[in-house]
């Protein structure tokens, strides 16, 4: 028999012993699609998160917001005392009622927090588009800090300590998804190592008699490993249709909250490689199932079930 042919045999008996054992091979598909399927949603939140940090970390900006009773003269002299360091862009003045117009629209349903506060709810602003990397720590500590002490302005606001946070957000969610991920598979693998060893318990008259015949190693134990990598194949695919379920519904018939929150988290969806990689990932806890439960020691006793 050649090598082709007795791969031919290995799918046809292994996919008989999963018609024919669908109940317990259905979990083992089950708990490596629940493994998947986790593993590829913290991969789309954590990338969705590095996009957008990347993102805002393009378009890094500067805003010094000015105190209610700054003058005209005092705006100028902020102005000028913006436009005269390197690394910085054309400053761009926002009104109060810009500022307050941009809120409503980004904002709509918290727009009645506005209310009450007067004609001038936000505080007129310096909006300065800034590469943090074209400047030297220390003199753009030694900027902020004078900005900042200027008796016309109320606060100066940068993006580097969000954006630090939004990194480190990132390493814990990615922290996390590998930990969650690994005892996932540890136990994806398990489940599948103990469906194996039954079926080749269910089956050990047929290998006693094959060994008889003079049957090798690799002929015996060929069908229960392409078992593990179907079921494996199988659990990682049936993930994958459940991630391109879950991101479709995720964006139907919600509300505009719920909506910018998924557009933040799940925007964009895994690439072909990366799905391709979670159905490998799949398949491999599958066939590390089947060699697992079938040590030579184990099947060589029949494979009793632990």
């Amino acid at each position: 028999m050649t090598f082709l042919q007795a791969l031919r045999y290995f799918f046809v008996e292994a996919s008989s012993n999963l018609i024919r054992s669908w109940k317990i091979s259905l979990l083992a598909i089950l708990t490596i699609a629940v493994s998947v399927f986790l593993g590829g949603v913290f991969l789309i939140v954590s990338g969705n998160l590095r996009l957008l940090a990347d993102q805002w970390r393009d378009e890094n900006r500067l805003v010094v917001y000015l105190r209610p009773e700054a003058a005209e003269a005092d705006t100028d002299r902020i102005r000028a005392l913006i436009e005269e360091v390197s690394g910085t862009g054309s400053a761009e003045y926002v009104d109060p009622q810009t500022a307050e117009d941009r809120f409503r629209s980004a904002f709509p349903s918290l727009a009645d927090l506005l209310e009450g506060w007067g004609d001038q709810p936000l505080p007129a602003s310096f909006e300065i588009p800034t590469d943090f990397t074209a400047l030297e720590q220390g003199s753009l500590e030694g900027w902020l800090k004078e900005l900042g002490a200027d008796p016309a302005v109320q606060m100066v606001d940068d993006d580097r300590d969000w954006l630090a946070q939004l990194d480190g957000m990132i390493l814990i969610i990615e922290g996390l998804a590998s930990v969650v991920g690994v005892i996932l598979l540890l136990t994806a693998v398990f489940t599948i190592s103990s469906v194996i060893r039954l079926t080749a318990y269910l089956y050990q008259d047929e290998i006693a008699v094959m060994r008889l015949v003079g049957a090798t190693e690799f002929f015996i134990r060929g069908p229960f490993y392409v078992e593990g990598l179907l079921q494996g194949l199988a659990g990682g695919i049936f993930a994958i249709g459940m991630l391109l379920a879950g991101h479709g519904a995720l964006f139907r018939d919600t509300d505009g909250q719920q909506q910018v929150l998924a557009s933040i988290l799940a925007e964009t969806f895994l690439p072909a490689s990366q799905l391709l990689l979670l159905v490998a990932l799949g398949a491999a806890a599958g066939l590390g199932g089947a060699v697992l439960s079938l040590r030579k020691e184990s099947l060589g006793q029949t494979a009793e079930p632990e």
